[in-house]
């Protein structure tokens, strides 16, 4: 996996779309062609406060998510990233695919506040390092900028 190759098509995506959809559904698409070994990504958007199922690659999602459950939940209350290792082990974890064994989660700050969530499942167990949550963030880190600068136009 080219990381700068990666950061770079999303720089190019984001500058090219101002529709937080579009540029979700085709981040989710970038990085289910990049990443190997997962069996989901996407976004849960802030709504109405709790987590709501926005663009995504992979199966049959979790529609809502309570802000207080899972590890998207913890993300958003925590504003920081959760790299699990074995979910059947992280109490309260939310089972959308049976199959998923380890998760990342990288919270979407905008203005200091939790916009939604990047989550990552995979059906290995310990699939994700610091690495992977490093460049995730560096990925949420320019989605935040984007929206922030659409906000403020």
């Amino acid at each position: 996996m080219d990381k700068q190759l990666i950061l770079e098509q999303i720089r190019l995506l984001l500058e090219s779309e101002n529709d937080l959809i579009a540029n979700l559904s085709n981040l989710s698409a970038v990085l289910n062609d990049y990443l190997k070994e997962i069996n989901w990504v996407g976004f849960y958007l802030i709504k109405d406060h709790e987590l709501v199922l926005g663009p995504f690659q992979g199966k049959v999602a979790c529609t809502r998510i309570p802000l207080t459950k899972g590890v998207c939940g913890a993300a958003v209350l925590t504003k920081e990233i959760q790299l699990v290792d074995d979910v059947h082990t992280f109490e309260g974890h939310i089972a959308c695919d049976s199959q998923s064994n380890s998760e990342l989660v990288v919270p979407i700050i905008v203005n200091e506040e939790v916009f939604g969530v990047l989550d990552i499942d995979s059906p290995i167990f310990s699939r994700f390092n610091q690495d992977d949550a490093l460049l995730m963030q560096q990925v949420c880190q320019l989605i935040s900028k984007h929206i922030k600068e659409n906000i403020d136009r």
